[in-house]
């Protein structure tokens, strides 16, 4: 037998571009120019992403006399904000059983900020024209072992006692809903997650910002950062931005902060895109509610269709480099694409046929606590959120309200979470960080074989509240 005929999912993986589905297309838009003199600005923004596009968008709401800069050292949108599956979660907190365990008395009033939150993109979408297929399907958790049905009851009946719409689905049910000889049971929330496009959010929420009054400089990275008369200097390569107020919004990329470094790690995700499907390959798989899915298991799958019928399908492995490194040739990992297709051949066998037509990493910020925290430095001058762990294509306009709150010091029902005046531990320098990570990744790993069981190392995460969210 040949190596093609024992691996079927290598040819499928054969022509798939090494590139972003959903940066790879016409409509992208041209870069600004860099900023190449010395500027003043009422808010300077650090980071184009989702992050400070909104925190940018939404100061210009609250006052449009505000001269908000904001600077990106290369596009907006290019990295985690183009590059994710578009699940846009309501969850603040990563979903509801971890907000529930690290932050349960105020769980109910952040479920309804991250309901309002979700409503609250919607309403923008409309406002600006921000074309970029927003679906309200609802999430579908699945289980492909018995314990995970366990863990899916629990999560409905939380979610329920919460006033949610939900329904708990037998394995006939969930396959009719999407087709997989691997359900055996399925979790439907049916109003907490939308689907959409992420780069034509992204482009759209730049789009708005300029028309709005923001001046971007893309290609113009931070460097450092000074005290300045009345505020802070951030200096790039060839110019300069003054302001009193400053918002850093560099996800898992090393800003010039380096305290906010202890408490991310930047992992690397994967995802495949397969080419559109054909009537009859979409019969087979049914999918006629559109709902984003995501697997139960400790190291999770996430899939869904696209608004031409294609299957984005990702996740599984979140892969750490020892000492927080992030190049772009760690954005293509061979050994990991051929798992993910893999596994899609299983989930789909009736779909084996289909071809890949793009591969692609990209790294994403994740922390001990898996949602975002928030911190000040330089007097309250500066302000960050980091953290968001894959869920930050909701969660960020959430962060970007609370960031502006504490800029302009003012007390409200946001800034007065125990969400956002915690923050998680920091993980340990390395070697220990990354023996921690990969420790962690293995004992995931060995749960999802043993029926959830966690071990030792596990629980003791569990108790200090530390953890690495595959």
């Amino acid at each position: 037998m040949s190596a093609k005929e024992s691996k079927p999912w290598a040819s499928a993986l054969a022509d798939a571009a090494p590139t972003p589905y959903w940066t790879d297309r016409p409509e992208r838009p041209a870069p600004t120019d860099p900023l190449t003199t010395a500027v003043d600005a009422g808010l300077a923004v650090i980071g184009g992403g989702y992050s400070g596009l909104w925190t940018a968008l939404l100061a210009k709401e609250r006052d449009p006399e505000t001269d908000v800069v904001l600077v990106e050292s290369g596009l907006c949108g290019h990295a985690a904000s183009g590059r994710n599956g578009g699940f846009c979660s309501a969850s603040l907190t990563h979903g509801l059983a971890n907000g529930l365990e690290r932050f349960p008395d105020e769980i109910g009033q952040l479920e309804r900020l991250g309901r309002a939150n979700l409503d609250d993109i919607e309403k923008a979408l409309v406002q600006y024209g921000i074309d970029c297929d927003f679906e309200r399907t609802g999430e579908l958790e699945v289980a492909t072992a018995p314990h995970e049905l366990a863990w899916l009851r629990e999560s409905h009946d939380a979610t329920e006692a919460l006033g949610h719409r939900t329904q708990l689905l037998d394995a006939g049910q969930v396959r009719g809903m999407v087709h997989s000889p691997t359900y055996l049971g399925g979790w439907w929330d049916r109003d907490g997650v939308a689907m959409l496009d992420p780069a034509r959010l992204a482009w759209g929420l730049r789009r708005a910002c300029l028309e709005s009054g923001v001046r971007i400089f893309e290609g113009t990275p931070v460097q450092r950062l000074s005290k300045s008369c009345g505020g802070l200097t951030l200096h790039t390569p060839h110019g300069e931005v003054r302001a009193p107020r400053v918002a850093l919004c560099t996800s898992a990329f090393a800003g010039p902060l380096p305290k906010v470094t202890r408490h991310v790690v930047p992992v690397y995700d994967y995802a495949l895109m397969t080419e559109p499907l054909t009537a009859d390959q979409l019969d087979s798989i049914g999918w006629g509610t559109r709902t984003g899915v995501g697997d139960a298991s400790y190291r999770f799958h996430y899939y869904r269709l696209t608004s031409d019928n294609r299957i984005l399908f990702g996740g599984y492995d979140a892969i750490y480099h020892f000492g927080n490194r992030i190049a772009p040739g760690l954005e293509y990992n061979e050994a990991t694409f051929e798992t993910l297709a893999r596994h899609f051949f299983q989930t789909f066998p009736q779909l084996e046929r289909v071809r890949f037509t793009h591969r692609w990493g990209g790294v994403i910020d994740t922390c001990g606590r898996f949602c975002a925290f928030f911190g000040s430095a330089h007097k309250g001058r500066l302000v960050y959120a980091a953290g968001y762990t894959g869920l930050g294509v909701g969660a960020t306009r959430f962060g970007a309200e609370v960031m502006l709150d504490q800029l302009w010091g003012l007390d409200t029902e946001r800034t007065r979470l125990r969400m956002v005046r915690s923050r998680p531990l920091p993980l340990p320098p390395e070697p220990l960080r990354s023996a921690g990570i990969h420790l962690t990744r293995w004992s995931l790993a060995r749960a999802d074989a043993r029926q959830g069981r966690r071990n030792l190392w596990l629980k003791t995460l569990d108790y200090t509240g530390l953890g690495f969210d595959s």
